[in-house]
């Protein structure tokens, strides 16, 4: 189907930097054709500072970027998700909600930005590698055929993004 948009939800334990950097890059890159979310089991409340200034210097979008449940997601008016992506190893551990819809779901392990601490270069250059990882990923994700693959290849390959 050429014309769908596809659902993406990225969870994360805080919902403060990855899976935040993530939904704005998937909003950018997927032009229309994808509709990003992020949301946290234990979100923190507020996003990174670091983040947003990341966002910013990529002119990414940094506009209604919250750090939220991931029950606004299961819940009655949730939207139908295709796709979910954990960016955080401890979010993978956790028992995850039941998503709307059976979406494909897929590990994209990232090490967290938010826990370098140090001199300001060092946490900038961490921020930085994330948004890259992240960026190289949701590219592969953006180049697969979706219209003419099947489910399973599907699944397969977005699973194997996570390890790229």
């Amino acid at each position: 189907m050429a014309d769908k948009t596809y659902h993406v939800l990225f969870v994360c334990t805080g919902n403060s930097a990855r899976s935040i950097m993530a939904e704005a890059l998937m909003n950018d890159l997927g032009a229309g054709r994808f509709q990003a979310h992020s949301a946290g089991s234990h979100p923190t409340g507020q996003v990174h500072p670091w983040a947003m200034e990341m966002l910013a210097r990529h002119r990414l979008p940094v506009q209604g970027g919250r750090s939220k449940s991931w029950d606004e997601f299961v819940g009655p008016g949730a939207p139908r998700l295709d796709f979910v992506f954990t960016v955080c190893d401890k979010a993978a551990g956790e028992l995850c909600p039941v998503w709307p819809g059976q979406p494909m779901t897929a590990h994209w392990g990232v090490p967290d930005p938010a826990a370098v601490t140090g001199p300001d270069a060092l946490v900038e250059k961490a921020f930085s590698d994330t948004l890259l990882t992240l960026k190289r990923r949701i590219q592969l994700m953006l180049s697969l055929p979706l219209d003419s693959l099947d489910r399973l290849a599907i699944q397969h390959e977005i699973q194997a993004i996570g390890s790229r």
